[in-house]
Formats: structure tokens, sequence, C-alpha cells
């Protein structure tokens, strides 16, 4: 079954085929780094996975896109394309929380990192927010999710982590955590630094596989646009 995958939820503009059979490969991935270009790289990109896989976008029999939480504009560059690739192919759409995709990607190498070792406690994965705020969730070294997604100033995350190591987190991922490492006083993990197209894929694997219907794509913005529509006129002056 070939896939076609999504990230649009950090400045990572992420497309990828992969293929889901017993297990997850990926064919052809595209990542560029732009927080102000979603919209101009992700389509070329698309466009280039599927000539470099050899395949046509009728090949495909599902989409998976990352729901974030990430900024306004951005993320709904990919949800968009997502919903629309899969009503005019007539094929399922998925959704993953781009946070989640961190938080299973594979760990650092346990002698380099002791941090890194599954048993060693969880992990906080954030991404960069803007505002000087972080989109974070903690999560178990098996990859569980065990806080909802949210977002904060890196010195509240800081002060809302459970406990304290072995039994609190013990190390941080994403691009969010590299950049207020200081604040947040944890371990950092250089990578992964954005979500990764093949822990994505892998998230989405099992609907995949078992053929489930499609799911509305429903972004997790966590906060309001700052641009707004306006709520009444303004009294023109003669």
């Amino acid at each position: 079954m070939l896939v076609l995958v999504l990230d649009s939820s950090t400045p990572a503009v992420t497309a990828a085929l992969a293929e889901v059979t017993d297990g997850v490969r990926l064919l052809a991935s595209r990542c560029a780094i732009d927080g102000r270009a979603h919209g101009e790289l992700l389509g070329p990109q698309i466009a280039a996975c599927l000539v470099e896989a050899g395949a046509t976008a009728t090949d495909l029999t599902a989409v998976v896109a990352g729901l974030g939480p990430g900024p306004f504009t951005g993320l709904r560059v990919g949800l968009v394309t997502a919903v629309s690739m899969a009503h005019a192919l007539d094929i399922p759409a998925y959704g993953v929380v781009s946070l989640d995709a961190l938080g299973r990607a594979p760990a650092a190498d346990p002698a380099a990192d002791p941090a890194a070792d599954p048993a060693a406690g969880p992990v906080l994965v954030a991404t960069d927010a803007r505002r000087r705020e972080i989109y974070w969730a903690v999560y178990a070294g098996d990859g569980r999710r065990l806080t909802d997604p949210a977002v904060a100033t890196p010195a509240a995350v800081a002060e809302a982590l459970p406990g304290a190591a072995p039994s609190g987190v013990v190390a941080a991922v994403g691009d969010g955590a590299l950049r207020y490492a200081d604040v947040l006083g944890l371990p950092v993990r250089p990578e992964p630094r954005y979500p990764s197209a093949l822990a994505l894929a892998e998230l989405a694997a099992d609907r995949v596989r078992a053929g489930a219907d499609g799911e509305p794509l429903t972004p997790c913005y966590l906060r309001r646009p700052d641009a707004v529509a306006a709520t009444g006129r303004k009294p023109v002056l003669r």
C-alpha cells in the first residue's frame, strides 16, 4: 500500500511516500526548513516524491497528515493539501498528532546518552510555537503520550514537569527544546528536531493496513490565530 505522508506543523515542510506492508519503509522523502514557505514548497515536494518512487497520484491508497500542534497558517497548508488529495482520489486520510512522531522517533544510542534508554524515564517533546512559547507534551520511553499537547512559555513548562529524575522527565527533544534548553533545564537530544515522515507513517500504519474509514483532519491549533475577522463596523467621520 502506497501512502502519502505530509507534515507542515513546524518550519520543516515534509512530504514523503511510504510503503506499508507488514512493516513501513520510505520510498521517497523531501524536507525543507522554511517557516514562511509551506504553500510554495509542499506541492513540488509531493511531485518530486512521486517521480522518485516511479508512481502517480492514482497509485496512492491513503494520505497521512500531521495534525499539529503548529502555527495556524503553516499547519493549515498541509491539512488542506491532505484533505484535497484524499477527496480527489477517493482515498482515506488519517491524522497523527505531530508531537507523537517526535515522541516515537528512535532514541539516541544509550551508550552515548544514558537518558536515551527507554527505561530511563519520560521525555519532554517540544516544538517552537513562536511568541517565546513552545508546544509540548510528555512521553514515556516507549512512545506513549503521558500528557495532552499544550502551549506555554518554557519557564511554565519547566515548573509543570512531573517530578524529578529518575521518576520524572529525564530529557527533552525537538526544536523547541533546543531553542530553550537553558530555561527547561533538561539534557536535550539533538535529534530528531522535527517530526519524521517515517514515524508519522508508522503511527498510522495499523489504520492503513485495516483499510479503516478516513477521518476528519482536525488541526490542533491550541490557540487562536493572530488575524481575526472584524466584529463590527468602524464609524466614518465626515
